[in-house]
């Protein structure tokens, strides 16, 4: 990804074609995203182009005003910004998802899941604590013998909603937007709420402390409870994206 700098600014993410069905980064698909969300009233960045050849995709976009919301706040910003983060989110998934064209349920990543790990797409390096070390073939043992829980409340879900993908004025410290949307679509909503809640408990260094505190707060704020038996399914489920 890259920032261009001008009157304004943009980013233009770039990639190799892809086959249909490769759920890697493909700017069409982005795109697409983006400008559903845009149409309901999302603030998401503007698509400014989307383009390609036989050797390059790529999309151009404008720059969301903000910083994103893993930077580094004192104690009483961080409530401010976890309240902001966790209404945006409640937003997104509170919105009516009938004419969603977009499939982010089991029956979809689970496939995408499967020829991750055997075709070396699963990346090793970065997986949590409790898994470091395991190769994706471990992972997708694991992930077969671990009973998937029921989608009973699909939602319109982000797919990747940690702190760096939400953009937040840091005047105001209210939210101005979610960025890297290529994962949208239709999906429990413990998809979102695993990884946002894994980032919340000491997985971003900015939000490091020594309890659930922020786990917490963010549970009572979005007002759910918590969901042991989804959260650790999609926790184990996000470590092939």
């Amino acid at each position: 990804m890259y920032r261009v700098e001008g009157r304004h600014a943009f980013y233009v993410k770039t990639a190799p074609p892809r086959e249909p069905g490769d759920l890697r980064f493909r700017p069409s698909d982005e795109a697409e995203r983006l400008r559903y969300l845009a149409d309901r009233g999302f603030p998401v960045p503007e698509v400014v182009e989307l383009g390609g050849d036989d050797t390059l995709t790529w999309l151009v976009t404008t720059a969301l005003p903000g910083v994103t919301a893993d930077s580094r706040w004192t104690p009483d910003e961080q409530g401010s910004v976890l309240r902001g983060v966790a209404d945006l989110l409640a937003a997104l998934h509170d919105a009516p998802l009938a004419d969603c064209p977009f499939d982010g349920t089991l029956a979809h990543t689970l496939v995408w899941a499967q020829a991750a790990a055997r075709t070396g797409l699963v990346d090793e390096d970065d997986l949590d604590e409790s898994r470091q070390g395991w190769t994706a073939e471990r992972l997708l043992a694991e992930l077969h013998a671990t009973p998937a829980p029921p989608e009973d409340d699909l939602v319109l879900c982000h797919g990747d909603p940690c702190l760096d993908n939400v953009l937040v004025d840091p005047d105001t410290l209210a939210p101005t937007g979610f960025i890297d949307v290529g994962r949208f679509g239709i999906a429990d909503r413990w998809r979102d709420l695993a990884v946002l809640l894994r980032n919340l408990g000491g997985e971003n260094e900015q939000w490091l402390v020594e309890d659930d505190r922020h786990v917490a707060r963010f549970l009572r704020r979005y007002d759910v409870e918590y969901d042991e038996r989804k959260a650790a399914f999609y926790r184990l489920l996000d470590e092939f994206f």
